[in-house]
């Protein structure tokens, strides 16, 4: 079941067609990546789903029915430009930005105590928030942003600006919050955070969707028959065994063991590479090579903007 669906979004900005026809089907309790290059769309249309402005034509939906102003209350918007109010105290805007989502002052205390103090923030009560630095300010917005558990929560490169530590501190909790229940947008550059996160993505270029699908899938769709084999023995020989069946892309030695990548032809299978291996040499390692989101994001969006 869809927890949300944005059809056919089109949206014009002047003479700039900033989205084309877009549409995403988001699965309840998944995490969803929003891909694209600088200016490809992905901002305007999560601007559309927090129905900050409107689309040209096209239909959202959420549970199921048309979304409606209603539903602003079972979504949480962490936006990549933050809007904390830098004059005031950081408690007290908390308590005002989660007051502006229906929750009633007593829960709210409760419940900003139990993140201040799982996030290590509770001396920052007080403190303007210009006070804090770009990151301190962050986790004080992403708790804002989750605090009323939304049922979609909708992320804009939410680890920019974050060290290591923090923006693995934020993984898990995006991750626990699927766990619990919640369903989960998010916009970013960063693909290894895809590849931890993600069951699904959409990768807009040029205003256009021109992938979709589940991670998993799309990964083994784009696989090359490529493959690497550690092996101890004499490099020549197995060159010689894999000359007229494989391509060799690359070969490098560490300690004891050697390593070759083959790009193998598409009437070689792998046990047919092992065949001609092990007459020759010790194999020590054998494993096909799967493309990562990063390669497959740089592969398709080149691919598009050259036609």
């Amino acid at each position: 079941m869809y927890l949300f669906t944005a059809s056919k979004i089109v949206k014009q900005f002047s003479d700039h067609l900033a989205l084309d026809h877009v549409t995403i089907n988001v699965p309840e309790g998944s995490i969803y990546g929003l891909l694209g290059p600088n200016g490809a769309g992905k901002t305007t249309l999560l601007r559309i789903i927090n129905q900050i402005t409107a689309p040209d034509e096209g239909e959202l939906f959420f549970s199921g029915r048309t979304l409606n102003p209603g539903d602003l209350a079972s979504i949480g918007y962490l936006p990549e430009e933050r809007g904390l109010y830098k004059k005031m105290k950081v408690g007290e805007q908390a308590l005002y930005l989660a007051q502006l989502k229906g929750m009633s002052k007593a829960d709210a205390m409760v419940k900003l105590k139990h993140w201040f103090t799982k996030f290590e923030i509770q001396a920052w009560w007080n403190k303007k928030v210009e006070e804090l630095s770009k990151g301190m300010q962050q986790k004080v917005q992403f708790v804002t942003t989750i605090l009323h558990e939304p049922k979609l929560l909708i992320f804009d490169e939410p680890f920019s600006g974050f060290d290591p530590i923090n923006a693995s501190l934020l993984k898990n909790e995006i991750l626990e919050m699927k766990k619990a229940g919640a369903t989960i947008i998010f916009s970013t550059h960063d693909m290894g955070s895809v590849e931890e996160l993600c069951d699904y993505i959409t990768l807009i270029n040029k205003s256009r969707t021109i992938l979709e699908g589940g991670v998993h899938d799309i990964k083994m769709n784009n696989k090359s028959n490529l493959f690497e084999i550690g092996f101890t023995g004499d490099p020549a020989r197995v060159y010689e065994k894999l000359d007229g069946h494989c391509q060799v892309v690359d070969r490098h030695a560490e300690r004891a063991s050697q390593y070759v990548k083959i790009k193998a032809d598409k009437n070689v299978s792998a046990n047919d590479m092992l065949s001609l291996v092990l007459p020759v040499a010790e194999v020590t390692s054998f494993n096909e090579v799967i493309p990562t989101m990063n390669e497959i994001f740089i592969k398709v969006v080149e691919a598009q903007n050259q036609r």
